[in-house]
């Protein structure tokens, strides 16, 4: 046989791999899972592991996503393509908790000065703050409706008003804590708060002359306070307070695990409830304890039922209330009117429970309130302190710079700080009546404003910033 006749043997090429972090779309899954099922049903006598791992080989598909995709294949009896959109910040989540007071406080300003607050005026008012981030007129709109403001247009007249549930809120909120002063009832204020390991001054003295570390050396100068890496490791941190200062052995201190923007995030029902137990016996006799209205500390007794539920669970939780109903003409629609009913009775929080057991009372801030809450100005003095102070940046010393500051606040500080609240409560009451005559002038009045402020919330240019704002409409 010549060798013309001899067969060449074929080359082969070797097996492309998926790509290691690309995602296996669903077309790849369902080629595992075809191929899962062919392999079982020719070779049913190979063990699980054998069988993904010869998947994997002949797929080119790692191990552990085969793995994966079989297990969710038999649990849910289909395959789903990979979420490849990334949930990006948005706004709202970018702009801290007092950013967004400080926004908030801006807006009622301009009631205070007795004039309207409209988009353009506010952006103006906070671009120009140099404490505050520059902001987009769209971007404001969102962190407006998240503040629970709407945008209100009356006559001619555009301008911001607060929901009137947050409006009601807040109006019940100091009517109570001014009850509760004129009754003499001990006041206790608590909230949580952080502290970075890499927290220190911003701005210092810095020596020009020095250019360089050789030179320093040679003179026998520094190169200056040294900067932190970054920020390092996280302190959470829970206390309480009231006119005598703060609660001994009131603290509670540890360490953040999780690397989230939100400090509120390392906080738990469980967590919180086991600290206010702790510290209930330390207060004074009917004691009236004011927090924020935090998820952690709104912690529901029970689960109310809703539509969601199934009528059989929603039937026993009303007989379980002592409720005789003949379910065999109730829909389920029927049943949940007879839950509303219900409601208010057993929708209670664990903690007012806690504190109603004790003989003490617990007060909730209306939301984006921090100013009504005096442990905010002794926080910012705790932080100054330790920021000034810290050189080292380790956890330890930072601990140490801690427990310094909290002793450094003196109960003649917490009165002082009270004091500032009981005004900024006082100027917060009059805003609604402030607020009420200036809306029913423009009723009866809509040039009412060329009296006030700008003029040119007066003209035809009203119309054309209403409809400027497009998706920052907040009705």
């Amino acid at each position: 046989m010549s060798s013309s006749d001899e067969k060449t043997p074929q080359i082969m090429t070797p097996k492309k791999k998926n790509p290691k972090g690309k995602p296996v779309c669903s077309g790849q899954k369902l080629i595992i899972i075809n191929h899962y099922k062919s392999v079982l049903n020719n070779s049913g006598k190979m063990k699980f592991r054998e069988l993904i791992t010869h998947i994997s080989e002949n797929l080119g598909i790692g191990y552990h996503t085969v793995r994966k995709t079989i297990s969710e294949y038999n649990t849910t009896k289909c395959v789903k393509s990979p979420n490849r959109k990334r949930q990006k910040p948005g706004i709202v989540d970018k702009i801290d908790e007092f950013d967004k007071n400080a926004i908030r406080r801006k807006v009622h300003s301009f009631w205070f000065n007795k004039e309207l607050p409209t988009i353009p005026k506010l952006l103006s008012a906070i671009n120009e703050d140099e404490t505050l981030p520059n902001i987009k007129k769209t971007s404001l709109g969102i962190v407006l409706k998240s503040l629970n403001f709407k945008y209100t247009k009356r006559q001619r007249n555009s301008f911001l008003l607060e929901r009137s549930d947050l409006v009601a809120w807040r109006r019940n909120y100091l009517l109570q804590i001014r009850q509760f002063r004129e009754e003499g009832r001990p006041i206790y204020y608590l909230d949580e708060t952080w502290i970075n390991v890499g927290d220190c001054s911003t701005k210092v003295w810095v020596d020009q002359t020095v250019t360089s570390h050789r030179m320093a050396f040679l003179e026998g100068l520094s190169t200056g306070a040294p900067n932190p890496t970054g920020k390092g490791k996280r302190l959470i941190i829970l206390h309480i307070g009231s006119t005598d200062g703060f609660l001994q052995r009131g603290l509670l201190c540890f360490e953040s695990k999780k690397n989230t923007s939100d400090y509120h995030d390392e906080m738990n029902g469980q967590t919180f409830k086991e600290w206010f137990e702790e510290i209930l016996p330390l207060l004074k006799d009917n004691a009236v304890v004011v927090m924020d209205n935090a998820p952690y500390h709104s912690v529901k007794s029970e689960k109310v039922p809703n539509m969601s539920w199934k009528k059989a669970d929603i039937v026993n939780w009303i007989l379980l209330k002592d409720e005789e109903i003949d379910i065999t003409n109730k829909a389920k629609s029927d049943l949940i009117e007879i839950v509303k009913r219900l409601k208010p009775k057993y929708n209670t929080y664990v903690i007012d429970d806690i504190a109603k057991e004790a003989g003490k009372s617990i007060l909730r801030l209306p939301p984006y309130h921090c100013e009504l809450n005096p442990i905010e100005l002794v926080w910012s003095m705790v932080k100054q302190y330790v920021k000034a102070n810290n050189t080292t940046f380790k956890l330890t010393d930072v601990k140490n710079l801690l427990h310094q500051a909290l002793d450094r606040v003196t109960p003649g500080d917490w009165q002082n700080f009270i004091s500032h609240v009981i005004t900024e409560e006082k100027k917060l009451w009059s805003m609604e009546f402030i607020c009420d005559e200036m809306i029913d002038e423009l009723e009866t009045n809509p040039n009412y404003i060329l009296t006030i402020g700008d003029t040119s919330d007066s003209s035809d240019d009203a119309d054309d910033e209403d409809n400027d704002l497009g998706c920052c409409s907040l009705e």
